[in-house]
Formats: structure tokens, C-alpha cells, sequence
């Protein structure tokens, strides 16, 4: 199996529809703030609603450590926008129908059915800092995205 996005790579650019239907290119996101990318399998599913609420209530801090959070799965963006409604999600959902993003990053399925919940912080340059991967340590893929954003806010300085 093709490895997947390590820490080190450069992330790979994409254009997606958030839940607005606004078109969301990555690297026009990059530059002023980190990037926190988590691509997660399901809206409405007990685990990533909890991820989804989880980041939700870090957002202020993630914001304040100069990162911004954008969630993807392969929901249609008019699921994503009930989603987001009904969570209060303050953050980009984008649409990855198809499954073409997440398969540039190498995210592995499991079991070979579920699209895997796998989270990436990418620096302002575009280079991925960090990957977490796990389906079930929801509330670690925040924790640990949030300690490598600090971290990438002191190197700036």
C-alpha cells in the first residue's frame, strides 16, 4: 500500500466546496495562519460529531495560536451545512465526494470500508508538521494538533 502524507512532506493542494458552497483552495489558506486539516469519515456519526464538537470548543484557542481548522469528509456540502448548523461549527467543512483528497493524502480506510480519521497540521509554508491517525482517540487528534500549533507559533516568533 502507497504511504501515506508524512510529516516533512509538502501537503498536497486541493480545491473543495465548503458547507457554504464557497470553493476552498488550501494553499490560498496557507501563509498568514497553520492549517489544521482533519479528515474524519462521516457527519453525524457519534465520533465525529464528538471530533467535530471537540474542535469546536478549542476553535477560539486554535484561532488564537494562529491556526485554523478545516474539517473533510466525502458528505455533500449541503449535508456539511445542516451538520455544521446543528454542532455550531465555526469552521470549514469541505466536501471531498469521491474521495479524491483524502486518497492525495494517503488516509487509510478501515477495515478497508470506513474512510479513517486522520489529522494534519500543516505550517504556514505548506509542509506538513504532524499526522495523527486513530479512529477512536478523538479527543488526542485536538490536543496534539493544538501543542504542534504553539509550537509552530513560537518558532515565528
Amino acid at each position: 500500500m502507497a504511504q501515506g502524507i508524512q510529516a516533512g512532506d509538502t501537503a498536497p493542494d486541493f480545491t473543495l466546496p465548503s458547507q457554504t458552497g464557497e470553493q476552498v483552495r488550501l494553499h490560498e489558506r496557507l501563509g498568514e495562519r497553520v492549517v489544521v486539516l482533519y479528515f474524519y469519515p462521516k457527519d453525524d456519526t457519534p465520533g465525529c460529531t464528538a471530533q467535530a464538537c471537540a474542535f469546536r470548543d478549542s476553535h477560539e484557542v486554535f484561532a488564537e495560536a494562529g491556526a485554523e481548522v478545516i474539517g473533510i469528509s466525502s458528505d455533500s456540502a449541503e449535508r456539511h451545512s445542516g451538520f455544521a448548523e446543528r454542532h455550531g461549527l465555526p469552521f470549514l467543512l469541505l466536501s471531498d465526494q469521491g474521495g479524491k483528497v483524502r486518497k492525495s493524502y494517503g488516509v487509510p480506510s478501515v477495515l478497508g470500508l470506513l474512510p479513517g480519521r486522520v489529522t494534519y497540521v500543516i505550517d504556514r509554508k505548506g509542509v506538513v508538521r504532524h499526522v495523527f491517525n486513530s479512529m477512536t482517540a478523538v479527543d488526542k487528534h485536538i490536543e496534539e494538533a493544538l501543542e504542534v500549533v504553539r509550537g509552530l507559533q513560537d518558532e515565528q516568533g
